[in-house]
């Protein structure tokens, strides 16, 4: 089943199914971890034998609003947070390529959710040169709503996943077996046990198909697109990014009515940053909705809502504008 599902998740991000390699991991920070531990590897092979005081001090380039996990694999790996480079975003979050040039020369001086985008035909563009990625790191648990945990981390070089970990135990991986061990993908992986993740991913994809996936996603991005327009038209709700959403993600502060007087400034940043915890605490002491906030930069705590249950229709999204109104009129 993983060698089945790793060669379909090649073909869709583009690679050849004989060149590339994959495991399902852990959870997405793991799969991350995978794909900074085997870039390492093929830069640095002795890096397995004699540790770090063999290598150069080495640097990771990640975008400002990257996922915390890559600071955490440097932390794990011995690289360190300190040599974790931040490079610049434009408004709407995406790493500035002349931002990354500069930070890349720079450095030489001084001394990586959206996978399941793929499998839409209107939106995989989205994510057009991801075939040219040297690793990707896939979480079906999120858009494709496979249930926890289930990530792959795949790798285009085919047989360095191997290379990077394996240590050829002799009582598990012994070299003599006489049968094909294709299916013994054990020497693969920092792990030694592991759970069968791949199981539910294909029974989900056996059920559903590709279309039925890509419908599926198609929906989750119409009602973002649903939510922002309708967001738009109202008083009392401001979109932090004023214009169509890319993804999934939906960023808003609702406004109370005694602070729609209050000029835009410090005063009013101080207030509004109470109202989303406010609002939030309400619906889970009342059972009624789930939504997450964030502060972003100098932007206060703003509600962001994403889409990723198949079971959302638009009148779920029009109870929850009605509801963060209704909880949060008197505020």
């Amino acid at each position: 089943m993983e060698t089945i599902l790793l060669k379909k998740m090649y073909e869709i991000i583009g690679w050849g199914e004989t060149e590339a390699d994959g495991i399902f991991a852990p959870g997405g920070s793991i799969s991350n971890l995978y794909g900074i531990l085997v870039a390492r590897y093929k830069q640095y092979p002795e890096i397995k034998r004699q540790g770090m005081t063999a290598l150069p001090c080495i640097v990771l380039f990640v975008s400002e609003q990257g996922h915390y996990s890559v600071k955490k694999a440097a932390a794990i790996l011995g690289i360190g947070t300190d040599n974790v480079i931040e490079v610049k975003c434009d408004e709407r979050g995406r790493m500035i390529p002349a931002e990354l040039e500069k930070n890349i020369l720079e450095a030489k001086r001084k001394a990586a959710w959206g996978g399941g985008l793929l499998l839409s035909r209107n939106y995989s563009s989205k994510l057009s040169g991801i075939e040219r990625a040297n690793s990707v790191t896939w979480n079906p648990h999120k858009l494709m709503g496979v249930p926890l945990q289930c990530s792959a981390v795949l790798i285009r070089e085919k047989g360095l996943l191997e290379a990077c970990n394996q240590m050829r135990a002799g009582y598990l991986f012994q070299p003599d077996k006489l049968y094909n061990v294709d299916f013994d993908t054990g020497d693969k992986t920092i792990q030694c046990g592991r759970h069968v993740d791949v199981f539910k991913l294909w029974l989900m994809w056996k059920a559903k198909g590709t279309c039925g996936f890509e419908a599926q996603i198609d929906r989750y991005m119409e009602l973002a697109k649903y939510f922002y327009k309708v967001l738009k038209k109202k008083d009392n709700f401001k979109l932090v990014f004023d214009a169509e959403p890319e993804f999934t993600n939906v960023c808003f502060w609702y406004f109370p009515p005694r602070l729609k007087h209050i000029p835009k400034g410090c005063e009013r940043d101080q207030e509004l940053q109470k109202i989303a915890p406010k609002i939030k605490a309400q619906m889970i002491e009342e059972g009624t909705a789930m939504i997450s906030y964030q502060p972003c930069g100098d932007k206060v705590n703003f509600f962001r809502m994403v889409f990723s249950n198949p079971a959302t229709r638009r009148a779920d999204v029009d109870y929850l504008i009605d509801e963060i109104e209704r909880l949060g009129k008197d505020l």
